[in-house]
């Protein structure tokens, strides 16, 4: 019938990387962005909250109205800017991506190259992210090389570095309030830890963190760094009931300054592209077919952060493939 939606096919064999797991299997071209205008925006995936620029959506956990706060239009990539792209260090790529979607009214662009710096400093990789080449075209995308040997070192790195920078220029003081199973807390512990305008309140559910984790988050002696496990009974998921109800009184959060650094915070989903830029731009065959070549991508994914991630890059309506869950 015309005008019908044909079904997917799986993809094609291909190149195909990994980031750290496996969970999500998806095959990306890489679309266009649409135009986007000279202040970035952002709204509520509800609709009904006002929007605002990166320096609100960061100091947000969830907008308003309860939804999460989104980009409002996404800036236009061509071909020529991939191919520049495609030569970057994962660093400079990260500036990239920030300075599109901070914008230069809010950091500037020396600024925003000091802060990004600052935050990948101490990796243990010279690359900060490495693509190991295996056999049979499968490659693994290493995002392990920060302090707490989790990927979320590297968006939550970032992410306390922009924090810091607007709190001083507001002269203000925030409470972060985290649930974790491991991952979160750990990175975010560390990315403020000593801060002096961030204190932070850690949530983790009593058996559903590995041993090591736990030491690295209930062992850190700052004053600043508050962490609470081992009593707290129920899953990851379930810690997240009491947060979303804290979050969901405006007032409550206005009075004490409250805000979250887990995966629904923009500034995280942000600094997530990058990973799947990088590794595309590794392993594509090349730039210069139309369209883009596909790439095979396994990603593993909690609360669908990368996800998010890889839908944004999308550009184009079924340009997903297929989506196969295996959590």
């Amino acid at each position: 019938m015309s005008g019908a939606r044909q079904p997917r096919r799986r993809p094609e064999p291909g190149t195909r990387f990994v980031l750290q797991g496996i969970e999500l299997g998806y095959q990306v071209p890489l679309g266009l962005f649409p135009q986007v205008s000279s202040v970035m925006w952002y709204v509520s995936t509800r609709g009904m909250a006002p929007r605002v620029d990166f320096e609100g959506a960061l100091f947000s956990g969830y907008a308003p109205d309860g939804g999460l706060y989104m980009p409002e239009e996404l800036p236009q990539l061509d071909r020529e800017t991939l191919r520049q792209w495609s030569t970057l260090s994962y660093p400079d790529l990260v500036k990239e991506l920030c300075a599109l979607f901070i914008g230069p009214q809010l950091i500037s662009r020396d600024d925003l190259t000091g802060l990004i710096d600052r935050a990948f400093s101490r990796f243990r990789h010279k690359e900060v992210v490495h693509l190991s080449r295996l056999r049979n075209g499968l490659n693994v995308l290493e995002l392990w090389h920060g302090v707490t040997y989790a990927f979320k070192d590297l968006s939550l790195g970032c992410t306390a570095q922009f924090l810091q920078r607007f709190l001083e220029k507001r002269k203000q003081r925030v409470t972060v309030v985290v649930g974790t199973s491991g991952d979160t807390g750990s990175a975010a512990i560390e990315s403020v830890h000593g801060a002096k305008n961030v204190d932070i309140i850690v949530l983790l559910p009593k058996g559903h963190c590995t041993r090591i984790q736990e030491l690295q988050m209930t062992t850190v002696l700052r004053e600043n760094v508050h962490v609470f496990g081992g009593k707290l009974e129920g899953n990851s998921d379930e810690l997240d009931e009491p947060i979303k109800a804290v979050f969901a009184d405006v007032a409550f959060v206005k009075k004490h300054n409250l805000m979250s650094l887990n995966s629904i915070n923009w500034s995280r989903v942000l600094v997530q592209m990058a990973h799947h830029f990088f590794a595309y731009f590794r392993c594509a065959p090349s730039l210069d077919t139309d369209p883009l070549p596909a790439v095979e991508v396994v990603v593993p994914t909690g609360a669908a952060g990368n996800l998010a991630v890889a839908s944004l890059l999308m550009g184009t309506k079924d340009g997903l493939g297929e989506i196969m869950k295996a959590s």
